[in-house]
């Protein structure tokens, strides 16, 4: 009998987080990083972006990988495919989301829905005033998305995908603070992603056990992989649960200090091929040379 001589690899899933982590500080995709990952692709790794970003945000980045995959958006609320074929919803319900606007008033400056829909209307906000310094950059490349409705619970006629509060760290915490005292907290998941550099903080809003980490756990089961064949790669508050589900957690050395406490495995910074230098070892591990 013939031996022979592929190496299954022990990783067949791997989850990773877009911005600070696939995305440079450029915002850009480095050549070694995404010949690591088309190497991965090519040993029979699955390869799932998992991130906060709204689908149609997320779908430039996944093209450019240049294969097929599914991207889990949203934070977990939506799992979707580069075809539009969509695996799974979680919606976050109409009528919690009227009560959390009329519960964060002081926010609403702040404040920003999204739903599941093309084009403009898509993302609804009131104004721009107190977001426009904080999250400029998103809104130059969501214009098309946008519609302005007030009072922004007008808005809410289908259930969105998320509620969203973005601005300064320091407000953000006072959001959070606010937040984790109000009477919807059973009823909704609580997110952040801060970007210390930039001052940036966005804390989200979704359905009731709505996580990047739920929707990784959901998606290997309808793969048939088990928890220990996964990889997840993140940097950042909203990637945890992911990481805590994944048998082969990695963090980014650009990653958020309170995840690098954790005991995980850390690999480079974005800014220094991080996902290549996280896949090495599994590559290797599979006969594949760079």
């Amino acid at each position: 009998m013939l031996k022979s001589n592929v190496v299954t690899p022990p990783i067949r899933l791997l989850a990773l987080d877009i911005d600070g982590t696939l995305l440079n500080s450029q915002f850009q995709i480095a050549d070694a990083d995404m010949s690591a990952l088309r190497r991965a692709r090519e040993v029979g790794i699955e390869v799932v972006l998992v991130t906060g970003r709204r689908h149609d945000f997320a779908f430039p980045i996944a093209q450019q990988l240049g294969f097929d995959l599914w991207v889990i958006s949203s934070n977990g609320a939506i799992t979707r495919s580069l075809q539009g074929e969509t695996f799974y919803r979680d919606m976050l319900p109409a009528n919690v989301c009227r009560q959390l606007c009329q519960v964060m008033l002081e926010f609403r400056g702040n404040t920003v829905l999204t739903f599941d829909k093309p084009g403009k209307g898509s993302i609804v906000l009131e104004h721009m005033n107190e977001l426009e310094n904080s999250i400029r950059r998103w809104l130059e490349k969501n214009m098309q998305y946008i519609e302005f409705v007030v009072p922004v619970e007008d808005s809410l006629v289908i259930d969105p995908v998320q509620a969203m509060f973005c601005g300064p760290i320091v407000r953000m915490h006072e959001v959070l603070t606010a937040l984790r005292g109000c009477h919807l907290v059973d009823d909704i998941t609580i997110l952040r992603t801060e970007y210390p550099v930039r001052d940036l903080s966005i804390v989200d809003i979704l359905n009731r056990h709505c996580s990047k980490g739920h929707a990784l756990e959901r998606w290997a089961a309808h793969r048939g992989i088990p928890r220990e064949q996964v990889m997840a790669i993140g940097d950042n508050y909203n990637d945890i649960e992911m990481l805590v589900f994944a048998g082969y957690p990695v963090i980014m050395g650009n990653a958020s200090e309170d995840l690098r406490g954790r005991g995980w495995r850390v690999t480079l910074s974005n800014d220094q091929n991080g996902v290549a230098a996280a896949l090495e070892p599994i590559l290797a591990g599979a006969g594949v040379q760079g």
